[in-house]
């Protein structure tokens, strides 16, 4: 009866683990939703912004000055890694940080020997992974997805943009996760600065046929153009991340209501066999016991 009783209470335990895992899918599901919808709107503007910025830079002539565009001999890096707030949403944030840690010993494995690598976490789980192992972190950002808008962001994109034109960071890159669908996230990693393929330097780049009048001048415009999209480009990812990150979790959740289901069956088969046994052993022992005694009389 005692084991009867052990599987009673392990039944209680997985019933109620369902309950909380079918509610947080619900809820990822209904965060996703408006998630998906941010950056179902913000790709074509941001694919448009971009298309009309090369655009104008296939038609220019060459000689603007682009102080983001400027190659420097990488000796300090900076890698803004996107994750998420909270765990329960699968291998999103690990496929992340192997992504980056990868990156690190694969491509800046000579500036990680000379302390050049920094981190600029976006979300609460990237801060923690980098500063438990001794990473050089930027922790001015990861808390923005408590209130998720495009002036927070613009803080982040701006700090990298002004290191960068300082000569601070040679080379900043992104790594996040690109939304796919529900039970799809791609871990993508861009280079964010510098913006070589933006106004080229050289007289090489193929010119559009495509005849622009600047106003009030082609440096003014390009000026202005060129930080807009990098802050675009920027917010696009955390985008990406946030909308990915709650598929992950929704898709999660699901299956870890799912296997709860089975296994609720497993132990419901166990419990009534477990039952069974104990009344038949007790039938036995009546059995016998009214035997014994009718044998003694």
């Amino acid at each position: 009866m005692a084991n009867l009783k052990e599987v009673k209470n392990r039944i209680q335990s997985v019933t109620s683990t369902q309950q909380i895992t079918s509610a947080m899918k619900m809820v990822a599901a209904a965060k996703l939703k408006r998630a998906q919808d941010r950056i179902t709107q913000m790709r074509p503007y941001s694919q448009k912004l971009t298309g009309i910025l090369q655009n104008v830079s296939s038609a220019l002539d060459g000689d603007i000055e682009n102080a983001f565009g400027e190659t420097r001999e990488v000796e300090n890096v900076l890698l803004v890694v996107v994750s998420s707030d909270r765990g329960l949403c699968g291998a999103f944030n690990n496929n992340i940080f192997k992504a980056a840690v990868n990156l690190i010993n694969d491509k800046y494995s000579y500036e990680q020997k000379h302390d050049g690598v920094h981190i600029l976490p976006i979300g609460k789980k990237a801060f923690e992974y980098f500063s438990k192992r001794k990473y050089s972190v930027v922790d001015d950002y990861y808390d923005m997805f408590q209130d998720l808008t495009f002036d927070k962001v613009k803080k982040a994109a701006e700090f990298a943009m002004e290191e960068f034109r300082e000569g601070n960071y040679d080379k900043v890159e992104l790594v996040f996760n690109e939304f796919k669908n529900v039970a799809t996230q791609i871990v993508r990693t861009e280079e964010f600065l510098p913006l070589q393929s933006v106004v080229p330097k050289d007289g090489e780049a193929k010119k559009k046929d495509v005849d622009y009048l600047f106003e009030p001048s082609t440096q003014y415009v390009v000026n202005e153009l060129i930080p807009k999209s990098l802050k675009i480009q920027f917010y696009k990812a955390v985008l990406e991340s946030n909308a990915s990150e709650h598929g992950a979790r929704m898709t999660a959740m699901g299956q870890a209501t799912d296997n709860a289901g089975d296994l609720l069956k497993q132990l419901k088969l166990t419990y009534n066999r477990t039952r069974q046994a104990a009344i038949t052993k007790e039938i036995l022992e009546i059995v016998g016991g009214a035997e014994a005694l009718a044998s003694n009389s």
